[in-house]
């Protein structure tokens, strides 16, 4: 109550929950919690994670006053409320998106109550003043105004201009993910992917989230890509860019070596935590650069099953923006637009977009920019990759052998998740 945390955080990757997950799904069910929340139910959600320190941390639960997500925390600080908007509160397993507002449903269901969850704000709502006790601390004014501003994914929506219907980007970072801008949630029968509110409290935000992207080239750079490294060391660039090099070097399919990115379960499209990841069509004809080249391919296959499934249910995607820092890698780029046949547009801000769009919902909250249609204005595009025809038609032989290598492996990761 003192605003003082309790714990370490969990941060959205973690799966402890999934027992806590499993129940929700016994007790609702997975169509009904999807139908409400937009989501599945997944233990990367806030939903499990708090049952899950009720259930094994009773003493730190026992003096919770809220949980909050990491920006809200900040505004408490600055501002002494507890608030959170509709695109971080949307992405919990416990907002109902088409009330916006706390599930009761999802609250009986869960045994949380609501007095722990933060009071519900647009992302463009000022929430309060920064306060004379902290003012000198965070080298702000007392009384300057603080807007409440949105999750990560809403935010980077609004820095790479996605703020009308039609528009999309893929964000690749440690993780990647695919999402648009709509009037109207996207549901699909299978739930491949999910809905969070866009910052625009009048537009969703429908995402496929894949769990291991830039993480996979990063575990690639760490464990196998060791002379690269050095090389990268001793010559003062970044190793990411040697192994770009090295990937440009053989022709694309890697020789038909496939690679699946499961290396942490996976989210969308098959919302798997048993998921591993593999590499398949290994030969002794296969080198290093077959091995980098096939991980980015691996990547992208996966993001191209979530763009198929959103065109499944009537999205219309002619072009796609990229941002986040693994889209600085002009190859990813390019192999982008050949996977997805269509063309991929990087903007001038890729690590600094999502900072953009939090500026953005600030400028609006406080009438400087009138409406999320600014940044159409402010976001400039300074590169395009278009497809390859010759490329993409290998890229489709491949793309449907990667879907059933996954398929034919899930038996395997049921197996190998028994032996824990």
């Amino acid at each position: 109550q003192q605003g003082n945390p309790l714990r370490n955080s969990i941060i959205w990757a973690d799966q402890r929950g999934v027992e806590q997950a499993n129940r929700i799904r016994e007790i609702v069910g997975e169509d009904e919690v999807y139908a409400i929340t937009g989501h599945r139910i997944s233990s990367t959600y806030s939903a499990a994670k708090i049952m899950w320190v009720r259930d094994n941390e009773p003493g730190i639960f026992k003096r919770v006053h809220k949980f909050v997500h990491a920006k809200d925390y900040i505004i408490y600080r600055l501002t002494n409320r507890f608030a959170t908007d509709y695109s971080d509160a949307s992405g919990m397993n416990l907002f109902d998106l088409q009330k916006k507002e706390w599930s009761s449903q999802m609250l009986k269901a869960t045994r949380i109550p609501v007095e722990i969850l933060p009071e519900l704000h647009t992302s463009v709502d000022v929430v309060g003043e920064v306060t004379r006790e902290i003012s000198e601390e965070a080298f702000l004014r007392p009384g300057t105004p603080v807007v409440m501003g949105g999750g990560d994914g809403p935010c980077a929506a609004v820095g790479a201009g996605v703020v009308r219907e039609g528009s999309s980007y893929n964000y690749v970072g440690s993780s990647s993910w695919i999402a648009l801008a709509t009037a109207k949630p996207i549901y699909d029968p299978e739930k491949r992917t999910v809905n969070f509110f866009h910052l625009d409290p009048e537009m969703f935000m429908p995402a496929g989230t894949m769990q291991t992207a830039g993480g996979a080239y990063q575990w690639l750079k760490d464990n196998i890509c060791w002379t690269e490294t050095q090389a990268a060391r001793e010559v003062k660039i970044d190793p990411y860019e040697i192994m770009d090099l090295k990937a440009e070097s053989v022709e694309p399919g890697a020789h038909s070596l496939l690679f699946l990115p499961y290396l942490m379960g996976e989210r969308s499209p098959h919302w798997n935590p048993e998921a591993k990841g593999a590499f398949i069509g290994l030969t002794l004809t296969h080198k290093r650069e077959h091995l980098i080249r096939s991980v980015l391919e691996g990547i992208v296959f996966n993001l191209k099953i979530i763009l198929d499934t959103f065109e499944e249910q009537g999205a219309r995607i002619e072009e796609v923006r990229v941002i986040g820092g693994g889209a600085k890698g002009r190859l990813l780029r390019q192999i982008m637009a050949d996977v997805y046949g269509r063309k991929i547009l990087c903007p001038l801000l890729l690590e600094e977009a999502t900072s953009l769009g939090a500026a953005i919902a600030g400028g609006i909250g406080t009438g400087i920019f009138k409406n999320f249609k600014v940044a159409e204005k402010l976001v400039k595009i300074v590169e395009v990759q278009s497809p390859q025809p010759l490329v993409r038609e290998k890229y489709e032989k491949l793309y449907p052998i990667f879907k059933n290598a996954y398929q034919a492996l899930v038996p395997i990761y049921e197996q190998i998740a028994s032996l824990k």
